[in-house]
């Protein structure tokens, strides 16, 4: 059973995040930092990406922490996930500073547990009654904790990726990395190289205002990459997120690869290695679950986030299951042999020894993939509950899921409405075998909830 979805007040699905100086403030991160000293005092590791307000609040978080009596490692400038695997089973927790795919006028606090995932929605409820009570605990002026700089662990998250795929098992590859000017910049180039690939870097000098691109690696803000992967006759490109928790593709022929036929298609690579479950939410599309169940594989569901993906398949384990992949269809996948988060460097080396084992290109993989059409699309509007309550009326003979909004299931198809819980929005997503059938099912859909939009 998949972990349940808890509703929080401060913290979305994945930390808190905001506009500085309007919804993330340094008096919010220091309240932050104080709350999570009390929560897990002793040893707290502390990583920032690039942002420009970065600084400021990665020392509004250290001064929380300190003033709880914790000591705090500041690892610097890093991915998400080489924080992650820095904490796990070294400290007693971490806070990262970053807003991942937001604009640069953005950033916000992750907060990790000292297994290295994201702390739980039950944690993060206690934390943020701490926050609203400021119930925290502070020491004396002689029991303050103590700081040190540590940038060089970000040496052991490199290591650990390429430790799993020995030999230079890119030798020959070309591959184009574009690290969005985000922490990336220090590490995937770094694991590429390692694995014997010549790499060639666009995007590659740190810059918080990130002048090359947005930080979210769409399909349009990755068209220089695209040309360089052309140009360049490299095997692919790859391209990260703010926090490169998350890695896409551009395929040899310079097009970007969607994100669920990248997790179908690393998904079928690792089961039909390994017999398990493949973990990953109700919004993932279904051409992951048809591969998954082609490489005789089962796929358990969860609540969106990754948060839950990496609880749910350590529930799993746990019950002695054997887990052997997960992700979400967004780029941000989760390889458990390494730890349980989304991992882009990781991502970015497994797509390596996918291409090296196989011996195809990645266009002709992508190709071999079962077709699906997918349409998504978010609309304004402050009725999600009714719109909920409605669709549930409407489709009483569909088979329904409702593990995270309802996910109508109907003939060859299936869509998901979801409320957002930070923004008064729906998201709708159908996926289908066909782009007749998907049309038609979404303004089906659209037909029965625009009486409540027009109210």
């Amino acid at each position: 059973m998949a972990v349940k979805k808890m509703q929080k007040r401060l913290f979305g699905t994945n930390g808190v995040r905001g506009v500085v100086g309007k919804d993330l403030t340094p008096e919010l991160v220091v309240a932050i930092g104080q709350s999570l000293g009390t929560m897990r005092k002793g040893r707290i590791a502390v990583g920032r990406d690039t942002r420009t307000s970065g600084e400021m609040f990665v020392k509004a978080i250290k001064s929380g922490l300190l003033a709880t009596g914790c000591d705090v490692v500041d690892c610097g400038v890093l991915p998400t996930p080489a924080l992650q695997y820095i904490v796990k089973g070294q400290f007693d927790g971490g806070a990262m500073i970053t807003a991942s795919h937001n604009p640069p006028e953005y950033n916000g606090v992750k907060i990790i547990e000292p297994d290295g995932t994201e702390m739980g929605d039950e944690e993060t409820i206690k934390l943020e009654e701490l926050i609203f009570d400021r119930s925290f605990s502070t020491e004396p002026w002689d029991k303050t904790g103590t700081e040190i700089q540590s940038p060089e662990r970000i040496e052991q998250y490199i290591k650990a990726i390429t430790d799993h795929f020995p030999g230079k098992i890119g030798t020959g590859m070309i591959v184009v990395a574009d690290p969005g000017s985000g922490p990336a910049c220090l590490t995937t180039p770094r694991i590429l190289t390692e694995l014997g690939c010549k790499v060639i870097t666009i995007n590659g000098i740190m810059d918080g205002t990130f002048p090359g691109r947005l930080p979210e690696p769409s399909a349009e803000g990755l068209k220089n990459c695209a040309a360089l992967v052309t140009s360049s006759g490299a095997v692919f490109g790859v391209a990260h997120d703010g926090d490169a928790d998350r890695a896409v593709f551009i395929d040899e022929r310079g097009k970007f690869v969607e994100e669920n036929q990248q997790f179908a298609l690393i998904a079928q690579h690792i089961c039909h290695n390994k017999r398990g479950v493949v973990v990953t939410p109700v919004s993932t599309g279904q051409v992951v679950e048809t591969v998954v169940k082609q490489e005789n594989c089962s796929i358990e569901y969860t609540p969106v986030g990754s948060i839950y993906v990496a609880r749910t398949m350590r529930l799993l384990l746990e019950q002695r299951k054997p887990v052997v992949f997960g992700g979400e269809g967004n780029g941000g996948l989760i390889f458990p042999d390494h730890q349980f988060c989304r991992d882009g460097g990781m991502t970015a080396a497994m797509m390596v020894s996918l291409l090296k084992s196989t011996g195809k290109k990645l266009s002709e993989l992508i190709d071999g993939l079962p077709r699906r059409v997918i349409i998504k699309d978010k609309i304004a509007t402050k009725e999600g509950d009714k719109i909920l309550e409605l669709i549930k009326t409407v489709y009483p003979r569909e088979m329904l899921d409702e593990t995270d909004g309802v996910k109508i299931y109907k003939d060859s198809s299936w869509a998901l409405i979801r409320a957002s819980g930070t923004e008064p929005i729906i998201r709708i997503i159908v996926d289908s075998d066909t782009r007749e059938n998907a049309s038609e099912f979404f303004e089906e859909i659209k037909k029965h909830i625009n009486p409540i939009l027009e109210k």
